[in-house]
């Protein structure tokens, strides 16, 4: 969403390295090029042009022109406004401290309502809550349906007295939404539902109608928070929709749908700035795992390519097995070999995870390697997977028995080339040395001199001190030698006064019984 706003900055502020001092020219021209970059991303222009005054203000101020550092300092005021403009703070859900917490969402028509009720129910169930949804979009043709099959697919269940419009019944007062969520409500009191979810109507545009039903369902069930859904891809009409529904039904907090898209993104840094409510989630895909709670230092730094470890780590342990965990950490203590069937497992475990490309987006620097992430082919995964499954379990444990016709086989089995079989059975067996190396605690080979790595020259091999190279020119090449000798001569001339054992004084040679002529060489009496 944000790569094209990512890329401006991050090619602003390399123009600032190297640069120990920054003149008014320099911060004027930074603060000109992000104006640029915020306005091509539809960012609103009343938030850009608030953006920019206060980086500038600060970048002119005493942190940036004492700083060691200018150019890193003016990316850090930058991160700064970011977080602030995005809510500052995360926000997350108050819960009501009786009875059922009660989540109304609010949107036009194609912002994704129904579906983040799903993801939202599936987020809060995986927290230990018990949701329940409530069907009160009866206008839209085969809303309550697909409520249901969403609802379905998150193990959540659905209140839907009332099926919406494709009902010939639609004057029947079981068709009123008002008298639905209130049902609802009652009906997850009674049921020990500790979260309603109520799903409402939306319009292709903001009208009287809707924003009346909108308010009488907020009179009657009095909900705990008020979510606003808005498609992150509408560009600059994201803040008269927003302002519209705060001014309607005066929401509480905001989601941003579609995230995944290739819109530049203006509407999420717009609208939390002029509406002052907080984003509070955002849906990163269509599949209901595809939903994080919105951080908004986490996002201000994706868009200035300083990575989301923190999210990264998260989703990890979310998703990891810490059996299997356990498992490889003990197979790796007692340094034995790493098999295919390892392999195979800690690729289940990377699956898991989700997207490859959205995980590796989120490394610092990601942007640098945009291009070959996006022509990354997810389906790799599931070849090398083939490939694998395709070996006996006696092959997996012992690879070196995999001979020509055992490759044919496998080729055969998982429906490719010999050559990709072959290529991954090279690649495992660099990782497996690698492995090996890194257990035995001779540290990741190739990468020498790594502290508490190992990897680095052995014992009895260090290299000889380099000689120190002969001037060129004649005479003074002639004078380094000269010096040279004196300095041999002086250290010959130098006698210990005593032994290496603690002996003092001097000693006899000839009471050592040595070969003829050898007490010469130990520099004692003669």
């Amino acid at each position: 969403m944000f790569n094209s706003l990512s890329d401006r900055l991050t090619a602003t502020f390399k123009n600032l390295r190297g640069k120990g001092r920054l003149t008014e020219a320099d911060v004027d021209a930074t603060v000109r090029e992000i104006r640029r970059a915020l306005l091509d991303a539809d960012v609103a222009v009343p938030v850009v042009r608030e953006f920019t005054s206060r980086v500038r203000e600060r970048a002119l101020g005493a942190e940036v022109s004492g700083a060691l550092n200018p150019s890193q300092q003016i990316v850090k005021i930058v991160n700064e406004e970011l977080v602030e403009i995005l809510g500052g703070e995360t926000r997350r859900i108050r819960l009501a401290k009786t009875g059922p917490t009660i989540i109304m969402l609010a949107g036009l028509q194609g912002a994704g309502k129904t579906t983040l009720a799903g993801k939202l129910s599936k987020h809060l169930k995986s927290q230990g809550h018990s949701p329940m949804l409530v069907a009160c979009d009866l206008q839209r043709p085969n809303a309550v349906t697909q409520l249901q099959v969403v609802g379905q697919r998150a193990g959540v269940p659905v209140f839907a007295p009332h099926p919406g419009a494709t009902s010939t019944e639609l004057d029947h007062p079981a068709g009123d939404p008002v008298a639905v969520a209130r049902a609802g409500v009652e009906e997850a009191k009674r049921t020990l539902h500790d979260v309603v979810i109520v799903d409402t109507a939306g319009r292709l545009g903001v009208d009287a109608d809707m924003m009346e039903q909108a308010r009488q369902i907020r009179r009657a069930i009095v909900p705990n928070e008020v979510l606003f859904v808005i498609d992150s891809m509408i560009g600059q009409d994201a803040v008269n929709t927003a302002m519209a529904f705060d001014e309607g039904v005066n929401f509480t907090g905001i989601v941003l749908s579609k995230l995944d898209g290739d819109a530049r993104g203006g509407a999420a840094l717009s609208v939390a700035s002029v509406t002052g409510k907080p984003v509070m989630f955002a849906s990163t895909g269509e599949g209901l795992d595809d939903f994080e709670l919105f951080h908004p230092d986490r996002m201000a730094s994706r868009i200035l390519d300083m990575g989301d470890v923190l999210t990264l780590i998260e989703q990890a342990e979310k998703s990891w097995d810490k059996d299997e965990a356990a498992r490889m950490a003990k197979k790796f203590a007692d340094q034995e070999d790493f098999t295919l069937e390892d392999f195979l497992a800690q690729m289940q475990q990377i699956r898991n995870m989700g997207s490859m490309k959205k995980m590796l987006m989120m490394m610092p620097g990601a942007q640098n390697i945009r291009q070959q992430l996006e022509q990354f082919d997810e389906r790799e995964i599931d070849r090398v997977e083939a490939i694998v499954r395709s070996m006996t379990p006696h092959e997996r444990v012992a690879p070196k028995i995999i001979n020509g016709s055992r490759r044919a086989r496998i080729a055969r089995g998982s429906g490719v080339h010999v050559s990709e079989v072959n290529g991954l059975l090279e690649r495992f067996a660099q990782a497996q040395k690698m492995m090996k190396k890194m257990a035995a605690g001779g540290g990741i080979p190739g990468m020498p001199g790594m502290p508490g790595m190992g990897g680095g020259a052995r014992k009895g091999n260090k290299p000889a001190p380099k000689k120190k190279a002969r001037s060129g020119n004649p005479a003074k090449a002639a004078q380094e030698l000269k010096d040279a000798e004196a300095r041999r001569a002086a250290g010959a001339k130098a006698v210990p006064t005593g032994a290496s054992f603690g002996q003092q004084g001097d000693f006899d040679p000839s009471q050592l019984n040595l070969p003829k002529g050898f007490d010469k060489f130990l520099g004692g009496n003669k």
